[in-house]
Protein backbone atom coordinates (compact mmCIF):
# COMPACT_ATOMS: atom_id res chain seq x y z
CA UNK A 1 0.00 0.00 0.00
CA UNK A 2 3.14 2.32 -0.32
CA UNK A 3 3.07 4.95 -2.46
CA UNK A 4 6.00 7.26 -3.70
CA UNK A 5 4.08 10.17 -3.93
CA UNK A 6 2.37 12.46 -6.37
CA UNK A 7 4.04 10.53 -9.11
CA UNK A 8 2.16 7.62 -8.44
CA UNK A 9 3.47 3.93 -7.37
CA UNK A 10 6.33 2.65 -7.95
CA UNK A 11 7.86 -0.37 -8.88
CA UNK A 12 8.88 -1.27 -5.70
CA UNK A 13 5.57 -0.32 -3.92
CA UNK A 14 3.33 -2.41 -6.39
CA UNK A 15 5.61 -5.40 -5.51
CA UNK A 16 5.49 -4.75 -2.27
CA UNK A 17 1.27 -4.86 -1.90
CA UNK A 18 1.54 -8.26 -3.47
CA UNK A 19 4.23 -9.58 -1.77
CA UNK A 20 1.90 -7.89 1.32
CA UNK A 21 -1.02 -9.73 0.74
CA UNK A 22 0.98 -13.26 -0.50
CA UNK A 23 2.67 -13.19 2.61
CA UNK A 24 0.28 -12.34 5.25
CA UNK A 25 -1.60 -14.67 7.89
CA UNK A 26 -1.88 -17.67 5.88
CA UNK A 27 1.79 -18.60 5.93
CA UNK A 28 1.36 -19.22 10.02
CA UNK A 29 -1.79 -20.37 9.46
CA UNK A 30 -1.70 -23.84 7.30
CA UNK A 31 1.73 -24.54 7.27
CA UNK A 32 1.70 -27.45 10.30
CA UNK A 33 -1.98 -28.30 7.93
CA UNK A 34 0.36 -28.97 4.98
CA UNK A 35 2.56 -31.07 6.04
CA UNK A 36 0.52 -32.80 7.65
CA UNK A 37 -0.81 -34.08 4.42
CA UNK A 38 1.68 -33.78 2.19
CA UNK A 39 4.51 -35.12 4.76
CA UNK A 40 8.09 -34.47 3.28
CA UNK A 41 6.72 -33.51 -0.12
CA UNK A 42 5.45 -30.17 1.77
CA UNK A 43 8.48 -27.75 -0.10
CA UNK A 44 7.10 -29.23 -3.11
CA UNK A 45 3.56 -28.39 -2.20
CA UNK A 46 4.20 -25.10 -2.14
CA UNK A 47 5.65 -24.90 -5.71
CA UNK A 48 3.19 -26.66 -7.05
CA UNK A 49 0.56 -23.97 -6.19
CA UNK A 50 2.87 -21.39 -6.67
CA UNK A 51 3.31 -22.48 -10.01
CA UNK A 52 -0.83 -22.29 -10.88
CA UNK A 53 -0.43 -18.81 -9.28
CA UNK A 54 2.44 -17.97 -11.60
CA UNK A 55 0.26 -19.13 -14.50
CA UNK A 56 -2.28 -16.92 -13.28
CA UNK A 57 -0.80 -13.97 -12.55
CA UNK A 58 0.27 -13.64 -16.26
CA UNK A 59 -3.36 -13.37 -17.10
CA UNK A 60 -3.74 -10.62 -14.23
CA UNK A 61 -0.79 -8.81 -15.59
CA UNK A 62 -1.76 -8.57 -19.21
CA UNK A 63 -5.82 -7.68 -18.21
CA UNK A 64 -4.74 -5.19 -15.77
CA UNK A 65 -2.20 -3.31 -18.58
CA UNK A 66 -5.41 -3.06 -20.94
CA UNK A 67 -7.80 -2.81 -18.22
CA UNK A 68 -6.37 -0.32 -15.49
CA UNK A 69 -8.46 0.49 -12.42
CA UNK A 70 -10.21 -0.33 -8.85
CA UNK A 71 -12.24 -3.08 -10.75
CA UNK A 72 -9.66 -5.49 -10.97
CA UNK A 73 -11.08 -9.30 -10.70
CA UNK A 74 -14.69 -7.82 -10.88
CA UNK A 75 -14.17 -6.07 -13.88
CA UNK A 76 -11.97 -8.63 -15.87
CA UNK A 77 -14.82 -11.09 -15.32
CA UNK A 78 -17.65 -9.06 -16.30
CA UNK A 79 -15.57 -7.76 -19.40
CA UNK A 80 -15.13 -11.48 -20.21
CA UNK A 81 -18.49 -13.02 -19.51
CA UNK A 82 -20.76 -10.07 -19.99
CA UNK A 83 -23.48 -9.38 -17.67
CA UNK A 84 -25.11 -13.36 -17.18
CA UNK A 85 -26.34 -14.52 -13.67
CA UNK A 86 -22.98 -16.71 -13.69
CA UNK A 87 -20.61 -13.45 -13.78
CA UNK A 88 -22.83 -11.79 -10.93
CA UNK A 89 -22.75 -14.71 -9.02
CA UNK A 90 -18.45 -14.99 -9.16
CA UNK A 91 -18.51 -11.82 -8.31
CA UNK A 92 -20.30 -12.55 -5.14
CA UNK A 93 -18.23 -15.40 -5.01
CA UNK A 94 -15.03 -13.66 -4.48
CA UNK A 95 -16.32 -11.93 -1.90
CA UNK A 96 -17.04 -14.79 0.13
CA UNK A 97 -13.88 -16.04 -0.52
CA UNK A 98 -12.51 -12.82 1.72
CA UNK A 99 -14.68 -13.61 3.78
CA UNK A 100 -12.84 -17.44 4.52
CA UNK A 101 -9.40 -15.74 4.06
CA UNK A 102 -10.39 -13.67 7.39
CA UNK A 103 -11.47 -16.55 8.91
CA UNK A 104 -8.30 -18.23 8.12
CA UNK A 105 -6.35 -14.91 9.34
CA UNK A 106 -8.91 -14.85 12.76
CA UNK A 107 -7.97 -18.87 13.46
CA UNK A 108 -4.11 -17.92 12.92
CA UNK A 109 -4.06 -15.19 15.30
CA UNK A 110 -5.90 -16.65 17.63
CA UNK A 111 -4.10 -19.94 17.70
CA UNK A 112 -0.48 -17.86 18.21
CA UNK A 113 -2.04 -15.41 20.67
CA UNK A 114 -3.56 -19.12 23.22
CA UNK A 115 -0.20 -20.13 22.83
CA UNK A 116 0.63 -17.75 25.13
CA UNK A 117 -1.36 -19.05 27.45
CA UNK A 118 -1.99 -22.30 29.75
CA UNK A 119 -2.45 -25.06 28.14
CA UNK A 120 -5.85 -25.77 29.88
CA UNK A 121 -7.69 -22.43 29.00
CA UNK A 122 -6.14 -22.16 25.15
CA UNK A 123 -9.34 -23.38 23.34
CA UNK A 124 -11.82 -20.89 25.53
CA UNK A 125 -9.11 -18.21 24.91
CA UNK A 126 -8.55 -18.99 21.08
CA UNK A 127 -12.06 -18.04 20.24
CA UNK A 128 -11.67 -15.15 22.33
CA UNK A 129 -8.59 -13.79 20.27
CA UNK A 130 -10.74 -14.79 17.05
CA UNK A 131 -13.25 -12.75 17.70
CA UNK A 132 -11.99 -9.58 19.57
CA UNK A 133 -9.07 -9.25 16.93
CA UNK A 134 -12.29 -9.22 14.27
CA UNK A 135 -14.09 -6.80 16.00
CA UNK A 136 -11.30 -4.33 17.13
CA UNK A 137 -9.66 -4.29 13.42
CA UNK A 138 -13.57 -3.55 12.03
CA UNK A 139 -13.52 -0.80 14.75
CA UNK A 140 -10.22 0.56 13.51
CA UNK A 141 -10.98 0.43 9.51
CA UNK A 142 -14.76 1.73 10.45
CA UNK A 143 -13.25 4.76 12.82
CA UNK A 144 -9.20 5.07 11.52
CA UNK A 145 -9.00 3.68 7.69
CA UNK A 146 -6.16 6.02 7.01
CA UNK A 147 -4.09 4.08 9.96
CA UNK A 148 -4.70 1.17 7.79
CA UNK A 149 -3.41 2.39 4.78
CA UNK A 150 0.11 3.93 6.80
CA UNK A 151 0.71 0.84 9.10
CA UNK A 152 0.52 -1.19 6.57
CA UNK A 153 4.73 -0.44 4.87
CA UNK A 154 6.09 -0.78 8.73
CA UNK A 155 4.08 -4.34 9.57
CA UNK A 156 5.21 -6.26 6.13
CA UNK A 157 8.82 -4.32 6.65
CA UNK A 158 8.17 -6.57 10.03
CA UNK A 159 6.94 -9.22 9.22
CA UNK A 160 9.59 -10.00 6.65
CA UNK A 161 12.40 -9.14 8.86
CA UNK A 162 11.51 -11.55 11.35
CA UNK A 163 10.73 -14.35 8.65
CA UNK A 164 14.36 -13.77 7.03
CA UNK A 165 15.80 -14.14 10.51
CA UNK A 166 13.67 -17.60 10.90
CA UNK A 167 15.07 -18.99 7.97
CA UNK A 168 18.47 -17.64 8.47
CA UNK A 169 18.62 -19.41 12.15
CA UNK A 170 17.07 -22.42 10.64
CA UNK A 171 19.71 -23.30 8.10
CA UNK A 172 22.38 -21.60 10.06
CA UNK A 173 21.55 -24.65 12.86
CA UNK A 174 21.63 -28.19 12.27
CA UNK A 175 18.81 -29.57 10.68
CA UNK A 176 17.68 -33.26 9.70
CA UNK A 177 17.20 -33.71 6.04
CA UNK A 178 15.47 -37.27 6.40
CA UNK A 179 12.27 -36.10 6.24
CA UNK A 180 12.69 -34.32 2.95
CA UNK A 181 13.37 -37.60 1.50
CA UNK A 182 11.07 -39.29 -0.99
CA UNK A 183 10.36 -42.00 1.23
CA UNK A 184 7.77 -39.87 3.37
CA UNK A 185 6.52 -38.03 0.40
CA UNK A 186 2.65 -38.77 -0.28
CA UNK A 187 1.22 -39.96 -3.92
CA UNK A 188 0.86 -37.40 -6.22
CA UNK A 189 -2.74 -36.89 -6.54
CA UNK A 190 -2.03 -36.33 -2.66
CA UNK A 191 0.52 -34.29 -3.39
CA UNK A 192 -1.67 -32.06 -5.57
CA UNK A 193 -4.55 -31.83 -3.69
CA UNK A 194 -2.24 -31.01 -0.75
CA UNK A 195 -0.77 -28.40 -2.59
CA UNK A 196 -4.25 -27.00 -3.74
CA UNK A 197 -5.21 -26.92 0.02
CA UNK A 198 -2.92 -23.94 0.51
CA UNK A 199 -3.27 -22.36 -2.78
CA UNK A 200 -4.99 -19.57 -0.87
CA UNK A 201 -1.14 -18.52 0.37
CA UNK A 202 -0.83 -17.40 -3.14
CA UNK A 203 -4.23 -15.26 -4.31
CA UNK A 204 -2.71 -11.74 -2.52
CA UNK A 205 -1.34 -11.26 -6.11
CA UNK A 206 -4.93 -10.05 -7.16
CA UNK A 207 -4.91 -7.29 -4.90
CA UNK A 208 -2.15 -5.31 -7.51
CA UNK A 209 -5.38 -5.16 -10.03
CA UNK A 210 -6.89 -2.99 -7.80
CA UNK A 211 -4.36 -0.74 -7.13
CA UNK A 212 -3.29 -0.39 -10.67
CA UNK A 213 -4.68 2.79 -11.44
CA UNK A 214 -2.56 4.67 -9.07
CA UNK A 215 1.11 3.13 -10.66
CA UNK A 216 3.06 5.19 -12.15
CA UNK A 217 4.61 3.07 -15.04
CA UNK A 218 2.32 -0.03 -15.38
CA UNK A 219 4.41 -1.33 -17.80
CA UNK A 220 7.11 -1.39 -16.24
CA UNK A 221 6.21 -2.10 -12.56
CA UNK A 222 3.51 -4.15 -12.94
CA UNK A 223 4.84 -7.30 -14.87
CA UNK A 224 7.45 -7.41 -11.82
CA UNK A 225 5.07 -6.90 -8.71
CA UNK A 226 3.08 -10.05 -10.31
CA UNK A 227 5.54 -12.59 -11.78
CA UNK A 228 8.38 -11.49 -9.52
CA UNK A 229 5.82 -11.51 -6.52
CA UNK A 230 4.75 -14.60 -7.17
CA UNK A 231 8.26 -16.13 -7.49
CA UNK A 232 9.44 -14.51 -4.33
CA UNK A 233 6.49 -16.08 -2.47
CA UNK A 234 6.96 -19.72 -3.86
CA UNK A 235 10.87 -19.11 -2.78
CA UNK A 236 9.75 -18.02 1.07
CA UNK A 237 7.24 -20.81 1.06
CA UNK A 238 9.24 -23.46 0.33
CA UNK A 239 12.41 -22.51 2.19
CA UNK A 240 9.79 -21.96 5.55
CA UNK A 241 8.31 -25.58 5.41
CA UNK A 242 12.36 -27.35 4.37
CA UNK A 243 13.14 -25.21 8.14
CA UNK A 244 9.91 -26.57 9.84
CA UNK A 245 10.49 -29.83 8.83
CA UNK A 246 14.59 -29.62 9.61
CA UNK A 247 13.68 -28.64 12.79
CA UNK A 248 10.58 -30.65 13.94
CA UNK A 249 9.40 -34.79 13.68
CA UNK A 250 6.61 -35.08 12.19
CA UNK A 251 4.83 -36.09 15.22
CA UNK A 252 5.47 -32.75 17.05
CA UNK A 253 4.28 -30.90 14.09
CA UNK A 254 1.04 -33.01 14.73
CA UNK A 255 1.06 -31.77 18.24
CA UNK A 256 1.54 -28.24 16.95
CA UNK A 257 -0.36 -28.65 13.76
CA UNK A 258 -1.84 -24.31 14.25
CA UNK A 259 1.26 -23.10 15.69
CA UNK A 260 3.88 -25.08 13.85
CA UNK A 261 6.08 -21.70 12.91
CA UNK A 262 6.40 -20.51 16.51
CA UNK A 263 6.92 -24.18 17.65
CA UNK A 264 10.31 -24.43 15.00
CA UNK A 265 11.13 -21.17 15.79
CA UNK A 266 11.30 -22.38 19.88
CA UNK A 267 13.07 -25.89 18.46
CA UNK A 268 15.89 -23.69 16.78
CA UNK A 269 16.53 -20.73 19.36
CA UNK A 270 14.55 -21.72 22.25
CA UNK A 271 11.84 -19.27 24.14
CA UNK A 272 13.25 -15.86 22.27
CA UNK A 273 12.50 -17.77 18.65
CA UNK A 274 8.99 -18.83 20.27
CA UNK A 275 8.32 -14.80 20.73
CA UNK A 276 9.86 -13.91 17.64
CA UNK A 277 7.71 -16.12 15.90
CA UNK A 278 4.87 -15.39 18.08
CA UNK A 279 5.15 -11.87 17.75
CA UNK A 280 5.37 -12.27 13.50
CA UNK A 281 2.42 -14.66 13.30
CA UNK A 282 0.30 -11.80 15.47
CA UNK A 283 1.52 -8.79 13.65
CA UNK A 284 1.13 -10.57 9.72
CA UNK A 285 -2.03 -12.04 10.74
CA UNK A 286 -3.59 -8.21 12.04
CA UNK A 287 -1.92 -6.85 8.98
CA UNK A 288 -3.52 -8.98 6.95
CA UNK A 289 -7.16 -8.69 8.58
CA UNK A 290 -6.59 -5.03 8.12
CA UNK A 291 -5.69 -4.90 4.50
CA UNK A 292 -8.64 -6.77 3.83
CA UNK A 293 -11.18 -5.61 5.84
CA UNK A 294 -9.87 -2.22 3.65
CA UNK A 295 -10.15 -4.34 0.61
CA UNK A 296 -13.73 -5.98 0.96
CA UNK A 297 -14.86 -2.53 1.99
CA UNK A 298 -13.82 -1.67 -1.32
CA UNK A 299 -14.70 -4.93 -3.19
CA UNK A 300 -18.29 -4.33 -2.03
CA UNK A 301 -18.56 -0.80 -3.22
CA UNK A 302 -17.38 -1.99 -6.50
CA UNK A 303 -19.60 -5.04 -6.84
CA UNK A 304 -22.58 -3.04 -5.64
CA UNK A 305 -22.08 -0.46 -8.45
CA UNK A 306 -22.04 -2.85 -10.75
CA UNK A 307 -25.68 -3.65 -9.80
CA UNK A 308 -25.33 -6.97 -8.65
CA UNK A 309 -26.00 -5.67 -4.48
CA UNK A 310 -27.91 -3.38 -2.85
CA UNK A 311 -27.20 0.13 -3.38
CA UNK A 312 -27.35 0.86 0.21
CA UNK A 313 -23.32 -0.63 0.15
CA UNK A 314 -22.03 1.87 -1.93
CA UNK A 315 -22.69 4.21 1.04
CA UNK A 316 -19.93 5.67 3.23
CA UNK A 317 -19.50 6.17 6.80
CA UNK A 318 -17.36 8.54 8.21
CA UNK A 319 -16.11 8.71 4.21
CA UNK A 320 -15.18 5.02 3.99
CA UNK A 321 -17.21 2.09 2.30
CA UNK A 322 -18.01 0.11 5.92
CA UNK A 323 -21.15 -0.76 5.37
CA UNK A 324 -20.00 -4.34 3.21
CA UNK A 325 -17.46 -4.31 5.68
CA UNK A 326 -19.46 -5.23 8.39
CA UNK A 327 -21.44 -7.49 6.81
CA UNK A 328 -18.20 -9.18 5.58
CA UNK A 329 -16.86 -8.77 9.54
CA UNK A 330 -20.49 -10.77 10.52
CA UNK A 331 -19.63 -13.62 8.14
CA UNK A 332 -15.70 -14.54 9.11
CA UNK A 333 -16.72 -14.26 13.16
CA UNK A 334 -19.06 -17.35 12.34
CA UNK A 335 -16.67 -19.40 10.62
CA UNK A 336 -13.61 -18.62 11.88
CA UNK A 337 -15.16 -19.85 15.46
CA UNK A 338 -17.73 -22.76 14.17
CA UNK A 339 -15.45 -24.30 11.08
CA UNK A 340 -12.49 -26.39 11.76
CA UNK A 341 -9.42 -24.89 9.89
CA UNK A 342 -9.10 -27.92 7.38
CA UNK A 343 -12.32 -26.68 5.88
CA UNK A 344 -11.96 -23.49 5.97
CA UNK A 345 -8.67 -23.53 4.26
CA UNK A 346 -10.55 -26.06 1.68
CA UNK A 347 -13.49 -23.13 1.07
CA UNK A 348 -11.02 -20.75 0.25
CA UNK A 349 -8.68 -22.27 -1.79
CA UNK A 350 -11.76 -23.95 -4.11
CA UNK A 351 -13.12 -20.56 -3.92
CA UNK A 352 -10.66 -18.73 -5.55
CA UNK A 353 -9.44 -21.62 -7.77
CA UNK A 354 -12.61 -21.43 -9.85
CA UNK A 355 -12.45 -17.28 -9.54
CA UNK A 356 -9.16 -17.76 -11.36
CA UNK A 357 -10.23 -19.99 -13.51
CA UNK A 358 -12.86 -17.75 -15.04
CA UNK A 359 -10.10 -15.03 -14.91
CA UNK A 360 -8.23 -16.98 -17.44
CA UNK A 361 -10.79 -18.41 -19.60
CA UNK A 362 -11.92 -14.21 -19.31
CA UNK A 363 -8.23 -13.56 -20.60
CA UNK A 364 -8.57 -16.45 -23.56
CA UNK A 365 -11.36 -14.45 -24.77
CA UNK A 366 -10.33 -10.86 -24.53
CA UNK A 367 -6.63 -12.19 -25.64
CA UNK A 368 -6.62 -9.52 -28.76
CA UNK A 369 -7.70 -6.81 -26.84
CA UNK A 370 -5.17 -7.58 -24.39
CA UNK A 371 -2.36 -8.60 -26.36
CA UNK A 372 -2.04 -11.79 -24.51
CA UNK A 373 -0.97 -15.11 -25.62
CA UNK A 374 -4.09 -17.19 -25.36
CA UNK A 375 -2.65 -20.34 -24.61
CA UNK A 376 -1.04 -19.26 -21.55
CA UNK A 377 -4.00 -18.37 -20.47
CA UNK A 378 -5.77 -21.06 -21.55
CA UNK A 379 -2.62 -23.45 -19.85
CA UNK A 380 -3.48 -21.63 -16.28
CA UNK A 381 -7.27 -22.17 -16.93
CA UNK A 382 -6.27 -26.52 -17.05
CA UNK A 383 -3.88 -25.89 -14.10
CA UNK A 384 -6.47 -24.02 -12.11
CA UNK A 385 -9.25 -26.11 -13.05
CA UNK A 386 -7.56 -29.66 -12.62
CA UNK A 387 -6.29 -28.41 -9.32
CA UNK A 388 -9.62 -27.58 -8.35
CA UNK A 389 -11.47 -31.06 -9.56
CA UNK A 390 -8.19 -33.01 -7.71
CA UNK A 391 -8.62 -31.07 -4.54
CA UNK A 392 -12.56 -31.90 -4.02
CA UNK A 393 -11.74 -36.02 -5.03
CA UNK A 394 -9.42 -36.11 -2.25
CA UNK A 395 -11.35 -34.18 0.01
CA UNK A 396 -14.41 -36.28 -1.02
CA UNK A 397 -11.81 -39.52 -0.58
CA UNK A 398 -11.54 -38.71 2.91
CA UNK A 399 -14.62 -39.68 4.95
CA UNK A 400 -13.55 -37.54 7.68
CA UNK A 401 -13.02 -34.46 5.28
CA UNK A 402 -16.20 -34.96 2.88
CA UNK A 403 -18.16 -33.43 4.60
CA UNK A 404 -16.17 -29.94 3.61
CA UNK A 405 -17.37 -30.12 -0.08
CA UNK A 406 -20.95 -29.50 1.65
CA UNK A 407 -19.51 -26.34 2.88
CA UNK A 408 -18.00 -25.51 -0.43
CA UNK A 409 -21.11 -26.52 -2.36
CA UNK A 410 -23.49 -23.98 0.24
CA UNK A 411 -20.79 -21.00 -0.81
CA UNK A 412 -21.23 -21.40 -4.74
CA UNK A 413 -25.10 -22.26 -4.23
CA UNK A 414 -25.72 -19.40 -1.94
CA UNK A 415 -23.39 -17.04 -4.21
CA UNK A 416 -25.96 -18.14 -7.04
CA UNK A 417 -29.09 -17.65 -4.70
CA UNK A 418 -27.91 -13.85 -4.01
CA UNK A 419 -27.56 -13.06 -7.32
CA UNK A 420 -30.90 -15.16 -9.08
CA UNK A 421 -33.26 -13.90 -6.39
CA UNK A 422 -31.40 -10.37 -6.13
CA UNK A 423 -32.33 -9.72 -10.00
CA UNK A 424 -35.46 -10.95 -9.68
CA UNK A 425 -36.49 -8.59 -7.12
CA UNK A 426 -35.31 -5.97 -7.98
CA UNK A 427 -34.87 -6.19 -12.13
CA UNK A 428 -31.51 -4.50 -12.19
CA UNK A 429 -28.25 -6.12 -14.45
CA UNK A 430 -24.62 -5.74 -13.90
CA UNK A 431 -22.70 -3.34 -16.54
CA UNK A 432 -19.51 -2.57 -17.54
CA UNK A 433 -17.41 0.08 -16.14
CA UNK A 434 -19.53 0.14 -12.77
CA UNK A 435 -22.76 2.07 -14.39
CA UNK A 436 -25.90 1.08 -13.60
CA UNK A 437 -28.78 0.19 -15.91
Amino acid sequence: MASDGAAGLGTFSTLSIGIGGMVGGGIFAVTGLTIEVTRGAAPLAFVIAGVVALLTSYSYLKLTLAFPGEGGTVDFLNRGFGDGVLTGAANILLLLSYVVLLAVYAYAFGSYGADFLPESGRGFWQHVLISGVLIGLLATNVLAAGLVVRSENFFNALKMLLLGGFLLAGFLTPMDWSRLSPEHAVSPMGLIAGAMLIFLNYEGFELIANASKDVADPRRSLPVAYIGGVLIAILLYALIAIVVLGHLSFEAIAARRDTALSAAGEAILGRAGFLAIAVAALTATSSAINATFYSTGRLTYIVAKTGELPRELERPIRGEHAEGTLIVAAMALLIANLVPLEAIATMGSAGFLLIFMGVNIANVRLARQTGSRAWISALAALATGFALVVLCVEVDENPATRNHLWILAGMIALSLAIEIVYRGVTGRKLRLGGARR
